[in-house]
């Protein structure tokens, strides 16, 4: 028959094993946040380049994009969200909506702003960039929505 020892581990023993599964869980959250750290910064850094796609390929695109909005009814559509990052001053000319703003647009941020200024403004769309978060009280992501209606 096992002895109490056995059955009851000491106090000291079952401290050991909690702060054991607790240094693992740390551990494990770390590798988890330091893999996501990495991924977001290989999507920034892919973001912040041309996007590789043809004018016609990006013309088509924001037709299919405009033609479902318009499908459900809508006035406008949301065409891009994008860390502030992407933008040469973090999003604070955006935020403040001083004239010049779109000069702080790199990569494909900045695309957008083209096709649009090539080929949906002189057919009467508008375009907002605009920042749609703030974690903790700073400028985050921004959205970009193109719109057709009054």
């Amino acid at each position: 028959m096992p002895g109490i020892d056995d059955l009851i581990p000491s106090a000291t023993q079952i401290r050991k094993e909690a702060a054991l599964k607790e240094a693992a869980k740390a551990d494990e959250y770390a590798r988890l946040a330091a893999a996501a750290e990495a991924e977001k910064h290989a999507l920034i850094e892919r973001l912040s380049k041309p996007s590789g796609k043809t004018e016609d390929e990006k013309i088509k695109l924001a037709s299919t994009i405009i033609q479902r909005a318009v499908r459900n009814g809508l006035t406008e559509v949301q065409v891009y969200r994008f860390p502030n990052t992407l933008c040469t001053d973090k999003g604070r000319a955006i935020n403040q909506m001083e004239a010049g703003w779109e000069n702080t647009l790199t990569g494909i941020p900045k695309e957008i702003f083209q096709l649009w200024t090539d080929y949906l403004k002189p057919r009467g769309y508008r375009i907002a960039y605009q920042v749609i978060d703030f974690p903790g009280g700073v400028p985050g992501d921004i959205g970009v929505t193109i719109s057709w209606g009054d």
